[in-house]
């Protein structure tokens, strides 16, 4: 998953599945979810001391707000290929790189947004300064990445390959 400077997301169907049954979920039965767990915490009586309530207010909060940013998401969605499995660094790809040039010091992760973040390995978005930095660099180049700090790191890139799940 990509998202460009017009606010275009691009996802695998894969992807768009998953979001869009999320969003379906947290439209239909988890808001009759909330709203049974508000009515039953407002039926205890005073609302300004009753902490049932006020939880279950604040997680429709956060409910609604996750709703809003995957109608957004899959608004600009534009559904597509897997990246190529050319050695370039792309969004939705694989990506093991070598910090400063020292082989023994690695990392393999994830170039996705955190819509694709999982257990199983850490994501980096393409927006980050790593991120940024290693996009459109090839296997075996050296990109350059802004630290917070304000100083610049090297990595080389080891190797790249399109996310398969």
């Amino acid at each position: 998953m990509t998202q460009t400077s017009e606010n275009v997301t691009w996802l695998t169907q894969e992807a768009y599945n998953k979001l869009r049954d999320e969003l379906e979920y947290l439209t239909g039965p988890a808001r009759t979810e909330i709203a049974a767990k508000i009515a039953a915490a407002r039926e205890e009586g005073d609302l300004r001391e009753n902490g049932g309530y006020h939880a279950a207010k604040e997680e429709q909060g956060k409910q609604e707000l996750r709703v809003r940013q995957l109608t957004q998401l899959l608004e600009n969605a534009k559904v597509g290929e897997a990246p190529a499995a050319d050695g370039v660094v792309a969004p939705g790809m694989v990506v093991t790189i070598a910090f400063d040039g020292d082989e023994d010091d690695t990392l393999t992760f994830l170039l996705a947004s955190r819509e694709y973040a999982s257990s199983d390995i850490e994501t980096y978005s393409p927006q980050s300064p790593l991120g940024s930095g290693v996009t459109g660099h090839s296997v075996g180049e050296d990109a350059e990445y802004e630290l917070p700090n304000g100083k610049k790191a090297s990595v080389r890139i080891l190797k790249a390959e399109p996310y398969t799940g």
